[in-house]
């Protein structure tokens, strides 16, 4: 059964292959390193979710994203835009790059990515030295998990550990755009 753990345990069991459930800025969240094919393919398992669909990364920067994300790509009229969003609560569906692998951007040719304000996810970002797999703690179809210990009752047998620390206080998860169109793709 999961632990509620510090962000520095959280750290080594990324390093190590294991998902975790943190908390994000409105819902808990899955993650694992996306770099990891094994881990994210236990994350998707765990989430029941077709790799097809792809997953957002969070970062606490958007330099760590860049390994995953075709920068010159993005046009230049939505940049500013894009950018002055974050730190936010706003992901964006950029480009891929040729390096970023299908198990993180599923069936697209593109990758979402978001910049937390979240303490706790940019605190994890900043030890992992890069992003974190992000999706919500929850089931396929299941309502996502706002309370600890649901997450702990839901998911402890599947997870590794739950980070200590509270939602960021936004209504919903976070809207999803556009980056070539600006269009709303989840408000």
């Amino acid at each position: 059964m999961a632990e509620i753990v510090s962000t520095e345990v959280a750290v080594g069991l990324v390093q190590a292959g294991k998902v975790i459930a943190y908390p994000t800025e409105a819902v808990f969240g899955l993650g694992c390193d996306p770099r990891n094919e094994a881990a994210v393919l236990r994350l998707l398992a765990i989430k029941q979710r077709p790799v097809e669909k792809g997953l957002i990364l969070i970062a606490a920067d958007y330099s760590q994203l860049l390994p995953f994300v075709d920068d010159a790509a993005i046009p230049l009229e939505r940049r500013a835009e894009i950018f002055s969003s974050w730190p936010g609560h706003i992901s964006w569906v950029l480009p891929s790059s040729p390096a970023a692998p299908g198990w993180i951007t599923g069936k697209h040719q593109c990758i979402a990515v978001r910049v937390s304000t979240h303490p706790v996810v940019r605190s994890l970002c900043q030890a992992l030295g890069g992003p974190l797999v992000s999706t919500s703690a929850n089931k396929a179809g299941e309502a996502a998990i706002t309370v600890a210990s649901e997450v702990l009752q839901q998911l402890g047998e599947d997870i590794a550990a739950l980070v200590a620390g509270e939602l960021g206080g936004a209504a919903q998860p976070s809207q999803i755009r556009d980056a070539i169109n600006g269009q709303i793709l989840r408000s």
